[in-house]
Formats: C-alpha cells, structure tokens, sequence
C-alpha cells in the first residue's frame, strides 16, 4: 500500500486530478445510480476548503500584518488597480460581443425564489455593513470582507504587543498553511465527486437550448482570459505571459471550475503563491481580497445576460447606456458573493437600467441557474486564477524596475 501510495503522490497534482475527471465521467456513464456515494467525496471536498479558508484568511492576514514593517513598500495598490481595471475590461469585453452576437432567449420561469439587490447603493451598503460584521460571525459565515477588516486591525494592534504572543500567531498560520495542504491533496477525489454530481444532475440535454448564449458567454470569458489579461500582464513586466496565465489556470482555474466557489479556491490560491515564492505580506492580504472584488466573471455573465433580455424584448441600447452598462456591471460584479451562482442575483439590477421589468429579470436569472454548471464553473475558474496572476504580475512588476531579471523556472517546477 505504501508503494502504491508513493507511486500515486509522484505522478503531481494534475495529473492525480486529471485521473479524478476521468473516474468520474466513466462512473456517470457505466453507473450512475450505483456509484452515487462518491458524491459525498466532492461535498466532503468543498466543505473543508469553506471550513478552513476563513481561518487560514484570519490567522495568515494578521501574521503578515504584525510582521509588518512601518514604511515597507507594498504592491497592494497595484493589485487592487489591476482588479478593478481587469474587471471594467472584463464587461466592456462581454458588451462589444453581445453587439457583435446579439443573443435572443427562451424566457422560462426559474425554480426557487431569489431576492436580488434593488439598487448599486444597497450592493455598497452591504459591502460597508459586511465590514464592520462580528468577527466571529463573520468567521462562521465566510464573510471575507469582515474577515480582513478585523484580521488587519488586530494585526496592526498586535505590533506593539509581546514577541511572544507574535510567534504564537505566526506558527499558528504555519500549521493552518500545513493543514491546507493535506486538504488540497485530496482533491483528485474530490473532483472526482464533483464532476460526477454535475454530470448525474445536469446532463447535457438541458444545455443544448442555451447553446448560443453558453457559446457568447465562453468565448467572452476566453477572450478575457488569454488576450485581455496576458495584455495587461504584459504591460506590467514586458516580458511574454502565457507561461505564468497557464499556470495559474492550470493549478487555480482547473480547481476553481470544479468547487465552483471563489471563497473555497482561496487556500488553493495562497498554495500556489506560496510555491511561486511570493510575498506572503502581500497575498495573504490580495488572494482574499480578491475572492471578494476581482470577479471579471461576474462582470462577464452580468453583461451578457442583460444584453441579451434586452435583444430578446427588442429594447435599443445606445453607446451611452453601453457604457453606463460597462460601469454598473463592474460594480455589481465587486458586491458578488465568492459562492456558487453569486453573479447571477446582481442581474436584476443591471436590468433595471434599460427599465426591464423585475419579473422577466428573475426568469433570467432563472435560466442562468439552468446553464450555472457551465457558466459559473467558467466564471469562476477565471476569477480565481486572476486572483494570482494579478498577485504574480504586481510583484515581478516591482523586479523589473529594480531591475531584476525576471524568470519563470521557478513557475515551471510547481507541482
């Protein structure tokens, strides 16, 4: 057994989860009624990631915060720009193609109730107040704005505190990394849970109607993935991006399209910027933030679906709404939870602005549920594998004007 365990460690994460996909598909075909135990394998999965993410935030943000030196540079500026900017390009994106692609829909009525944010001032009020939430409430429930606020404030108070009391937290955050660790080893099987629950429930029939917009929706998100952001990583370290954009898809995005939860691929994100020898100071500051307001995704999904109810009810958009749609949908894309089907609550008010009724927003909302096993795994997978590619690009940024040499060996060895 212990061989086979060695053997099975050696082949690298990957292509453990690659193995996992596989297990899953063939177990969906050859037994899908049989084999449902191994659900509990991806809800098991999911569920320690969500456990131990707000911890690992908490305790990781204050270790950095109290080993702060007063006057050290940060990139943290930087980044936030870069999650802003990408997610603004991210919807101007999604709106020149739903010009260029206009996409009609089938406007059905979608299960279950939702209770979308009336206006941008409620989606903002809800960020403040999330701020300043009880921090053990803000731990139970993942509220990783709240979870930073506190973190910080505590760290900065604990500067002036016992060295003693310091190392204590920092080896606490030590212990939690390692524990993250172990979790992210049992992914393959995980997945393996996932894509066979998404495969078993879903099928492929109820997708086949939203073909065009899945298509519209796909090539936004991809458009965005491998031009719009390669060009502003570019821009940032002038050097070629692709090596670093594939591999944060390849060991963020392939897990973030599975969990399908921003806030449950944020120990994933800390792993690999700790593998990419980044500042911890810095991302265990930006990964969580990030979780919360780089969601270029969301900015995707909340354009093209308004586009399209408004194609579909034959309403005319004029450049000024477009961009007036551009600054909204980014907006409404930083207030999305970091949980399954975040984006799609935001839709409504994005509607609004073209004066679509309430009840035909929420039969839109209704139909990206429908499509969510696609939608939101895609949109998740690049919000999320944004997260450390913006990190990486502000800090080799900062290398190159010191006028170091930036290489990506290092990147190429992660495994």
């Amino acid at each position: 057994m212990k061989d086979i365990y060695l053997k099975w460690i050696e082949l690298g994460l990957i292509k453990r989860i690659v193995i996992g996909i596989m297990l899953g598909i063939i177990l969906v075909i050859i037994a899908p009624e049989k084999a449902s135990a191994v659900i509990i394998l991806g809800d098991l999965f999911v569920g320690a990631l969500k456990s131990i993410a707000p911890i690992l935030v908490f305790f990781l943000v204050m270790a950095a915060v109290l080993q702060h030196k007063r006057g050290q540079k940060s990139n943290m500026k930087s980044i936030v720009i870069l999650y802003l900017l990408g997610t603004f390009l991210a919807a101007v994106v999604a709106i020149i193609g739903s010009f260029m692609f206009p996409v009609e829909l089938m406007l059905k009525a979608g299960e279950g109730s939702v209770v979308p944010p009336e206006n941008v001032n409620q989606v903002v009020k809800g960020l403040m107040l999330n701020l300043v939430d009880n921090p053990v409430n803000a731990l139970l429930k993942g509220n990783y704005i709240g979870i930073l606020f506190w973190s910080i404030l505590f760290g900065m108070i604990l500067r002036d505190g016992k060295e003693e009391t310091k190392q204590i937290l920092i080896d606490i955050s030590e212990i939690i990394l390692k524990t993250v660790k172990v979790v992210i080893e049992f992914a393959p099987f995980g997945i393996m849970g996932l894509i066979f629950n998404s495969m078993k429930t879903s099928g492929i029939a109820s997708l086949l109607a939203y073909g065009k917009l899945i298509v519209l929706l796909l090539a936004c998100l991809a458009f965005v993935t491998f031009v719009i952001n390669p060009l502003i990583a570019w821009f940032m370290i002038r050097q070629n991006p692709y090596p670093l954009v594939f591999k944060c898809l390849k060991y963020s995005g392939v897990t973030a399209f599975f969990t399908r939860s921003s806030a449950a691929n944020i120990p994933v994100n800390m792993n690999l910027c700790k593998e990419l020898g980044l500042d911890k100071d810095v991302y265990s500051v930006s990964i969580p933030l990030g979780a919360t307001i780089n969601t270029a995704g969301a900015a995707v999904t909340i354009s093209v679906f308004t586009l399209s109810a408004a194609h579909t009810l034959g309403i005319q958009v004029d450049l000024l709404s477009a961009i007036l749609l551009s600054i909204l949908a980014a907006i409404c894309a930083c207030g999305a939870s970091g949980v399954a089907g975040g984006s799609l609550l935001l839709i409504p008010l994005a509607c609004s602005l073209f004066g679509i009724p309430n009840d035909i927003a929420i039969q839109v909302v209704g139909v990206g549920f429908i499509i969510g096993v696609i939608q939101d795994s895609c949109e998740t997978a690049l919000n999320s594998s944004t997260d450390v590619l913006f990190t990486s690009v502000a800090e080799y940024a900062n290398w190159r004007k010191e006028g170091r040499e930036i290489r990506f060996e290092r990147i190429e060895s992660v495994e």
